[in-house]
């Protein structure tokens, strides 16, 4: 009889790993692999990306899922390469060609002056390849049998694009974009714009709120490590919202803030601070106008 193999001991462990995504995983099993080589509890990314895609995915461990929500509402930057002539009936090399046209001459003058038509807000229609659900069923589903259904544009917001290189059939761009946008359909879009048609071949998230890729922070760089070390590499748990202000606890009230308790504080009136009890953080809360400290997310660490 074949002896079973040693269940794994999970910690209560909390921070914030910027895994840098391999191709061809799924950002499912990208976090499934981090949380094992910590043996956490709890774990959580930060926005999917596409087995196609590559980059930045915060990973979220124990205490810090409670912030994550922040990352996945962030501003996200990538680097795409578009393949022009023609479309795929996924929007990437994934897909099986589906319209065919003849690439217009590319200048730098002419790409600059497409690109201004997709900056600011805008509409974007979804994908069919997507995680959007329909009465239930992600539309990847329906998708797969051949279903297509109208899908109503979303607002987004296209904050940057700057042109890194052109060939005569591709166009390779760095991207700064609002949550909810598709880069397939940003891709095609553009490529529509130029007069023909297009589909991604390359994409790579390197920013995802202030948080930059740190290239070496792979999956086998982890698995090279001791415990200790990829310990040493986690970012605090309250990383995600680093950013807001931070307040010292009152005196002595501690303790209540960690059972959810208000408090008097004098500070103007904040709608998100950081709570420390010296170095040690005891989550997010509201300062409101009656200058009432109230915990918002408590973390238990």
């Amino acid at each position: 009889m074949k002896a079973s193999s040693p269940k794994i001991q999970r910690r209560h462990l909390s921070g914030v790993f910027l895994l840098n995504k391999p191709l061809g995983i799924s950002s499912n099993a990208a976090l499934q692999r981090v949380r094992w080589l910590y043996r956490a509890q709890k774990a959580g990314h930060t926005g999917a990306l596409d087995p196609l895609a590559s980059g930045l995915l915060p990973v979220c461990l124990g205490e810090a899922t409670k912030f994550s929500h922040y990352l996945l509402d962030s501003v996200k930057r990538y680097q795409t390469t578009v393949f022009l002539g023609h479309s795929t009936t996924t929007g990437d090399v994934e897909g099986e060609v589906l319209l065919e046209k003849a690439v217009p001459e590319l200048s730098e003058a002419l790409i600059q002056d497409t690109f201004a038509q997709f900056i600011g807000d805008i509409q974007q229609v979804p994908p069919m390849y997507s995680a959007l659900k329909k009465e239930g069923r992600p539309l990847y589903e329906l998708a797969r049998k051949g279903i297509e259904i109208e899908r109503e544009a979303r607002p987004i917001t296209i904050l940057a694009i700057e042109l890194l290189s052109f060939t005569e059939n591709s166009i390779t761009l760095d991207i700064t974009c609002s949550k909810g946008t598709y880069i397939r359909v940003l891709g095609e879009d553009i490529a529509k714009a130029l007069g023909t048609y297009g589909h991604l071949t390359y994409l790579h998230r390197i920013k995802t709120g202030h948080f930059d890729l740190i290239p070496n922070y792979t999956i086998e760089y982890l698995e090279s490590l001791s415990e200790a070390e990829r310990d040493a590499l986690l970012l605090p748990a309250y990383a995600p919202v680093d950013h807001f202000p931070k307040v010292q606890v009152p005196e002595g009230r501690a303790e209540y803030f960690s059972r959810g308790m208000e408090s008097n504080i004098e500070h103007e009136a904040a709608e998100q601070v950081l709570v420390f009890d010296g170095e040690k953080c005891l989550g997010l809360a509201e300062i409101t106008d009656k200058k009432r400290l109230v915990p918002k997310r408590v973390l238990n660490l």
